[in-house]
């Protein structure tokens, strides 16, 4: 992605050969300070994290927030936010009583996630930000797990959480399910539908499931 991008920065800013040098000039200015802004939110963190789990980031709509609020409703204690990008789905946790914890490797976002607690108030104890990799983090002690990541990397989540998570944990998959998983509960639809799992259900039914 990175290299395609300086491709094409390259080839409009510092091509001469082109008859409209000046409007090419001002392009590659243009796509140089959008390369700059992707580069502060996308890139910082990911060079520390195996190719094969790499997520973008992508935050969350009004909609697939509300929808994971509504599979949460009756629910208490501990949330792990696994990507929590700008921390909308930790704050919106975190007013419904949850014990959040936002989980991300972008610097730049973990500092505009903390600013914007900061501001509003929100206590640690109610919502904490970690610059950390999820992935090499043991999260046995929540009992509420959120999940917006992308499609090549739910089957690896599914084990990792199957392995820590205990009986009594809810998962929660926004637009991207658990393959083989059991659902609970889903609501919404398209882009905006989000998937609800018990712990408990998805190791039973695994293990009564036949082999293949």
């Amino acid at each position: 992605m990175e290299d395609s991008i300086d491709l094409i920065l390259q080839d409009w800013a510092f091509s001469t050969n082109r008859p409209h040098v000046a409007v090419s000039a001002c392009t590659g200015a243009l796509l140089t300070g959008l390369y700059g802004v992707w580069s502060l939110f996308v890139v910082p963190g990911f060079r520390k994290v195996p190719w094969s789990l790499k997520v973008p980031y992508l935050p969350s709509s009004k909609d697939q927030t509300q929808n994971v609020m509504k599979l949460l409703e009756g629910r208490r204690g501990r949330l792990a936010d696994l990507g929590s990008g700008d921390g909308r789905l930790v704050f919106a946790a975190s007013s419904a009583g949850f014990q959040c914890t936002g989980f991300e490797i972008n610097s730049i976002l973990v500092a505009y996630a903390r600013s914007k607690a900061y501001w509003r108030g929100i206590p640690s104890t109610q919502a904490t930000f970690v610059k950390k990799d999820f992935w090499k983090t043991d999260l046995s002690s929540y009992n509420n797990v959120t999940a917006f990541l992308a499609p090549g990397v739910m089957e690896v989540l599914g084990e990792k959480l199957l392995k820590e998570l205990p009986d009594d944990a809810h998962v929660i998959a926004c637009r991207f399910p658990f393959p083989n998983w059991p659902q609970k509960s889903s609501t919404g639809s398209g882009l905006d539908r989000i998937f609800g799992y018990e712990i408990s259900t998805v190791r039973s039914h695994l293990r009564n499931a036949p082999n293949t």
